[in-house]
């Protein structure tokens, strides 16, 4: 029987999934200042004592938190569940080639999650992350506002900071996304992207780069193919997406409406119906607040679609469509 809805504690987070990319998450929420009181769940129980017991034993320099490893119960009041949980990504398998595994990890944690009436914020974290979001929106019945995935803000962040290397400028002063799927069909929109307003070709030149064509296909590259380098190096990436994730928690928390690109649903825009991919979206207190109508060129356009028809083939043969609550 459902539960009566918990009242949300705002200042509480929780982490389902304690491998590599939910313990940095963790360390990285310790860190912020966002919460006060952190729960951590995993399949092995021992595993969460283990990573709140490590992370806690920083709290003297950082600040006061309650962290532990809990249940299900414990959960249902937290204001953000992130979900990291899920089969890793081995050298020469693609995001995509996990769906199946992931899709079934996530048949049993979302129901848990759903049966105690939860009102808070799901985040999806683990991959492929815009077919479960999918997944989880399916499987939770909750308001699609509430269930976004953490889509391309990292690779967003990778592609600003390889521009502002390549030109000589501080990334945070880089304006440009990369959208569709967190995978091989995600693409970079060049069309918009400017540093401090400046067009990106133009601002290349000011910098003494003028072969536009060969940097902007070598650079998207790099971003597409970052996870696959790293993985190949030290077999799992974390931290960088540990950092996405505290990002992310930051908008929600303070309410900023920060533009971000996470994973949320799509309803007609840009031809895409019924599938969640990475859109720039303002995000805060609610979650997605509004799809932001960016500009894509004929190419960017098409480009998009291609990588929505992929993400709704693969959802399609993992049977996503046919899952509700």
């Amino acid at each position: 029987m459902t539960k009566n809805p918990c009242e949300i504690n705002y200042r509480k987070v929780a982490v389902i999934g304690c491998g590599f990319v939910g313990s940095a998450s963790a360390f990285a929420l310790m860190q912020s200042g966002l919460f006060s009181e952190m729960v951590l769940l995993d399949v092995d129980h021992k595993k969460a004592e283990g990573e709140a017991m490590d992370i806690s034993h920083g709290e003297a320099y950082a600040r006061p938190m309650k962290i532990y490893a809990g249940t299900y119960d414990d959960i249902a009041d937290a204001s953000i569940i992130i979900i990291t949980a899920g089969a890793n990504q081995k050298p020469g398998e693609t995001r995509l080639d996990l769906v199946q595994k992931n899709v079934g990890i996530f048949k049993t944690i979302i129901p848990e999650i759903a049966k105690r009436n939860y009102q808070g914020i799901l985040l999806i974290v683990a991959n492929p992350v815009d077919i479960l979001t999918y997944t989880a929106l399916k499987l939770s019945g909750l308001p699609e506002n509430r269930v976004i995935g953490s889509g391309t803000v990292l690779d967003t962040g990778r592609f600003r900071e390889i521009l502002g290397e390549h030109l000589g400028v501080d990334s945070r002063s880089v304006h440009a996304f990369i959208i569709g799927e967190h995978g091989d069909s995600e693409l970079a929109v060049w069309s918009t992207a400017n540093v401090a307003g400046v067009p990106i070709n133009k601002f290349c030149e000011l910098r003494g780069h003028f072969n536009h064509q060969e940097a902007m296909k070598r650079i998207a590259h790099d971003v597409k193919n970052a996870a696959y380098e790293i993985i190949e190096r030290k077999k799992a990436t974390y931290y960088g997406i540990a950092m996405a994730v505290k990002r992310i928690c930051e908008a929600i928390v303070r309410d900023e409406k920060s533009v971000l690109p996470v994973s949320n649903m799509m309803h007609g825009a840009y031809g895409i119906e019924g599938i969640t991919l990475s859109m720039p979206a303002i995000v805060g207190k609610n979650g997605v607040e509004l799809q932001m109508p960016i500009s894509l060129d004929g190419h960017e356009a098409l480009a998009l679609k291609a990588s929505a028809d992929l993400l709704k083939k693969t959802a399609a043969d993992a049977g996503v469509e046919d899952l509700t609550k």
